[in-house]
């Protein structure tokens, strides 16, 4: 009980020992709030570093991987197409772009391999799955240059197309199942980072809630006790750090709330549409080449024709379509959707795509990229008709010609449309960071500058008043 008096006298009893008790409280409030908002901003730095430096980097390179190994593929088949006999009846022009798009490809591919090689440390399941496509993406490579050795000398076609139909088999088999498995694991570990981090900004934007209105109290009690018991109306030290205070917090508070929205829309609004866009396009570039794998391999049309209609069926599903009636469900189901946005009659990655439309431009840049895959998919049809007529030759020029018009014109226009609607995404994308890392390290020091301002008025509207019990 005398320990207990003896504290009551030293901080509470006496009007020096109020003020000083108040005063305390004030002060620690500010700079635990103030510290709070230091660690915020460097937490909410340190993410955006993670997402545009990791997280979003590793799932695209994935993504990046399956388009480029499809890429390669398609143009060995395109090699092997339009190579003619040794070089004799070689359609130039064809030949080329695809040996020039073939060495790109296989670039785009080992940058892509050590990139994910490098991100997949630590994480041991992906660091197998990129030693694992390593391995087979050198013994693929192994393939494809014995096939355009072999196609390189006369008679050599046949064992050419062995080699090729090896090759395409590791391909299918396991180097695109392998990058496949890479876009979902990264993407999910981009996904737990992202709950993860939304998740501690709600957290810290209530912590600072909580302790900014503590502190405003404290500071309103504190100008309170000063009034009544100095009988002036204002202390305006006391005054100035309240309003520092309050500003403090409602910017604070402010920044926190915006981080969590710019990480929503960088995540979900514009990167769910990259990474939808990303499958969208390997899976083009992979239908494309089951196009040429047809035209190039009769003996296995009964393989590549299906697998041509799985992939449509991936980017613009139809339920029961077959390839002979695709085209005319395509055109009545597009119909519906143009009269009613939420007309559900197909799905796929342009479903997907067109159910997430955000941004000023997008659905009119996703609705041009449908209507150029539309054009594409007629090309098809053509294709397999003059080869149907007996006309193979025709078929083989029609597909590979870049003239307007043909089918490869065409599948470049339908690219280019479904890059500009990735690009729209990638750019809001890239904005939306950009303006998470503004509010972390523009916006949170002021504040913590304000809380330490209001801090130190506070002390400097009490010395006088202390000063008077000397």
């Amino acid at each position: 009980m005398a320990a207990r008096a003896a504290l009551r006298r030293r901080y509470w009893a006496s009007l020096p020992a109020r003020l000083r008790l108040l005063r305390a409280a004030t002060v620690s409030l500010a700079v635990a709030l103030a510290a709070l908002l230091l660690l915020a901003g460097l937490a909410a730095s340190g993410t955006w570093n993670t997402v545009a430096g990791r997280d979003a980097p590793r799932t695209t390179s994935a993504a990046d991987l399956s388009l480029a190994l499809n890429d390669m593929d398609a143009q060995a088949a395109n090699l092997l197409l339009s190579s003619g006999d040794a070089g004799k009846g070689r359609l130039e022009t064809p030949y080329e772009k695809a040996f020039g798009f073939y060495g790109d490809a296989r670039r785009e591919i080992g940058h892509d391999l050590r990139t994910l090689a490098v991100a997949a440390q630590g994480d041991r399941a992906d660091e197998r799955t990129v030693e694992s496509l390593t391995d087979n993406f050198a013994e693929y490579q192994e393939r494809i240059g014995r096939a355009l050795e072999n196609d390189a000398r006369a008679g050599g076609k046949a064992a050419a197309l062995s080699d090729y139909r090896t090759a395409t088999d590791l391909l299918q088999g396991q180097l695109l199942p392998e990058a496949r498995t890479l876009v979902d694991s990264n993407d999910q570990a981009f996904d737990a980072e992202y709950d993860r981090a939304r998740s501690t900004l709600f957290v810290q934007l209530a912590a600072v809630l909580n302790l900014g209105v503590l502190l405003l109290v404290a500071l309103g009690v504190l100008q309170w006790y000063l009034a009544r018991r100095f009988h002036r109306i204002l202390n305006p030290g006391v005054l100035a750090a309240t309003v520092c205070a309050l500003l403090a917090v409602l910017l604070g508070g402010q920044a926190l709330s915006a981080s969590a929205t710019h990480l929503r829309v960088a995540r979900h609004d514009a990167f769910d549409s990259v990474v939808a866009l990303s499958r969208a396009r390997a899976i083009a570039y992979d239908a494309n080449a089951d196009e040429s794998r047809w035209l190039l391999d009769p003996g296995r049309r009964d393989q590549y024709g299906p697998s041509f209609l799985a992939k449509s069926q991936k980017l613009y599903g139809l339920s029961d379509a077959t390839l002979s009636d695709y085209d005319t469900e395509l055109a009545q189901t597009w119909q519906m959707y143009e009269t009613d946005h939420d007309d559900l009659e197909f799905t796929g990655e342009f479903r997907r795509e067109l159910d997430n439309i955000t941004f000023s431009g997008e659905r009119a840049a996703a609705e041009k990229t449908v209507q150029a895959y539309a054009v594409y998919q007629r090309d098809d049809r053509k294709i397999r008709a003059l080869v149907a007529q007996g006309k193979e030759h025709e078929a083989v020029e029609f597909c590979m010609d870049w003239q307007p018009g043909t089918s490869n014109a065409h599948f470049g226009a339908y690219m280019a449309a479904l890059g500009k609607v990735t690009d729209i995404n990638r750019r809001h994308f890239t904005a939306s960071v950009s303006a998470g890392r503004s509010e972390a390290t523009g916006v949170l020091p002021w504040a913590c500058g304000l809380l330490l301002v209001a801090g130190a008025l506070t002390l400097l509207g009490l010395r006088p008043r202390l000063a008077e019990f000397r």
